[in-house]
């Protein structure tokens, strides 16, 4: 298992920001408003990583999402985050991250959810289905952690079954699983979601002041990265 150097999982494991987050606890509103209309102030509203992370994207501003199916401010930003990308298809990149927390308490769903992520990925189906993923989820309070749930889902959901059960046994899915699990420590995220703009600057609900002003401060950091020359 990767880790940060200097941070032990178990102390992670305590995160009480990552709890919160996870068990769906809302931001205040008190918090929430005290940050509504400030230009976006690294160390308040936005962080930079202790360890900036490569690109994968060389003419276009990256954006890197950590999210999990089951976590209500990551359903609750998926919308908002979509508009936002489509607004900036010509200078950004978004790519999605399912989150594993390696050692964490949910650690088995996550990693069931982020098969079902990856294996619709490689299919294609991601934003057609992305949406759903999280109304089965979050709403309807589906498993969808196992093969059989994710297929028997998948296929009311238009998506050929074999195919499917194929490709979530594949091991470019299981490299993928393993990969995102790996990335949550290196990106050092704390909280769920969270969106890490250029492999350097990161920012999440407790930062931008709730899920509905992350678009601001993303939109602030791209216009950072392109004032650097991008």
């Amino acid at each position: 298992m990767s880790t940060l150097p200097g941070v032990n999982p178990k102390s992670l494991l305590r995160s009480t920001v990552l709890l919160t987050i996870a068990a769906g606890i809302a931001v205040s509103p008190v918090q929430a408003g005290a940050k509504t209309h400030q230009t976006p102030v690294e160390g308040v509203q936005f962080v930079k990583l202790d360890h900036p992370q490569p690109v994968t994207e060389s003419t276009r501003t990256e954006a890197v999402e950590f999210f999990w199916y089951d976590c209500v401010h990551s359903q609750a930003l998926e919308q908002p985050l979509r508009s936002w990308a489509g607004r900036h298809n010509a200078d950004v990149t978004l790519r999605r991250i399912p989150a594993i927390w390696p050692g964490g308490a949910s650690e088995d769903a996550q990693r069931g959810h982020a098969r079902l992520y990856y294996t619709l990925e490689q299919l294609g189906q991601v934003d057609r289905l992305q949406a759903d993923v999280f109304r089965a989820v979050r709403n309807d309070r589906i498993d969808l952690t196992t093969e059989t749930a994710a297929t028997g889902w998948a296929a009311r959901h238009g998506v050929d079954a074999r195919l499917f059960g194929e490709t979530y046994r594949s091991a470019t899915v299981r490299q993928s699983v393993d990969e995102a699990a790996a990335a949550f420590m290196r990106y050092g995220i704390e909280e769920l979601p969270t969106v890490v703009v250029e492999g350097e600057y990161r920012t999440s609900p407790t930062k931008a002041g709730g899920v509905e002003q992350m678009p601001g401060v993303l939109d602030h950091l791209v216009r950072q990265e392109q004032a650097k020359g991008h």
